[in-house]
């Protein structure tokens, strides 16, 4: 049975940005360190813009439908109201340039949880959705308590004149613990998402990489009319599984050299991926 809508109809966001209603898939572009983050040695920003550009040249060659820039590489990461307005300002820069090099639609990320940031570099370089990990309630994540941003950062967003931007956000969110919202389940949680305003909701695992269950993806599906999307753990075996349940996929790490996060884009592992999907879309 249908989920019934906890809020107002706002339209398809997967087909409104992608042109597609199920199979989307959206390659992450991990930024190097920026300046300000712990492992940032000084480099030149143009090379850190080079790498970003070059990831995400190998994945609209494979044939994404859209991507994420992200600050991944500002490990440990800020809580929203200590990231500086340098993040931000490198982050605007390299999402414009990648979004004019591949001429897809392009989505922020400013972790941690930094909605207005994310905000602001979309309007800023034209980017169309923000993901914002957490959007309603509150966890326990690794930089500390983390409160949902929905009911400022909604305002902001109108005050930017920037209610084209979509929201995606997650439940159940990884990296952190939901003891505060123990009392209520991952199915109410993700209703909340839907009645704060979100527009996609993304279904992760405990981690980066790491693949959400498929009676947690069964759970959030059926509680909400919004589009959902796995947010972490694709692989080429197992894609056609999570597009059986999900509208789409946020995927990284698996088409990685050797596999993890922090290295370059390697084209044949997207390519691979890419035809895999493409059998279940």
């Amino acid at each position: 049975m249908p989920a019934l809508s906890v809020a107002p109809p706002r339209g398809h966001a997967l087909n409104d940005l992608f042109s597609r209603r199920s199979g989307v898939v959206i390659g992450v572009v991990h930024a190097l360190p920026l300046p300000g983050a712990p492992a940032y040695d000084g480099m030149a920003v143009e090379r850190i813009y080079e790498r970003a550009l070059a990831d995400a040249a190998a994945y609209a060659a494979a044939g994404m439908d859209g991507l994420i820039v992200e600050n991944h590489g500002d490990i440990p990461f800020l809580k929203p109201g200590a990231i500086g307005p340098e993040t931000a300002a490198v982050m605007a820069v390299m999402a414009e340039r990648v979004r004019r090099a591949t001429g897809l639609p392009v989505g922020i990320n400013v972790l941690a949880n930094g909605a207005l940031h994310a905000l602001a570099v979309a309007k800023a370089s034209g980017a169309c959705f923000v993901r914002v990990n957490q959007w309603a309630n509150a966890y326990v994540a690794n930089e500390g308590l983390i409160e949902g941003p929905a009911a400022e950062a909604l305002r902001y967003r109108t005050s930017l004149h920037a209610k084209d931007v979509r929201v995606f956000t997650d439940s159940h969110v990884k990296h952190g613990a939901h003891a505060i919202t123990a009392d209520r389940s991952v199915a109410e949680l993700t209703r909340d998402l839907e009645w704060s305003g979100a527009d996609v909701v993304i279904a992760t695992g405990q981690r980066t990489g790491d693949a959400a269950t498929g009676e947690e993806l069964r759970t959030i599906k059926a509680a909400t009319c919004l589009p959902v999307l796995v947010g972490s753990g694709a692989t080429a075996a197992n894609i056609g599984e999570i597009l059986a349940g999900a509208d789409g996929v946020i995927v990284a790490s698996a088409l990685k050299e050797g596999g993890v996060w922090w290295n370059p884009v390697e084209r044949a592992r997207a390519e691979a991926f890419m035809a895999e999907a493409a059998r279940h879309r």
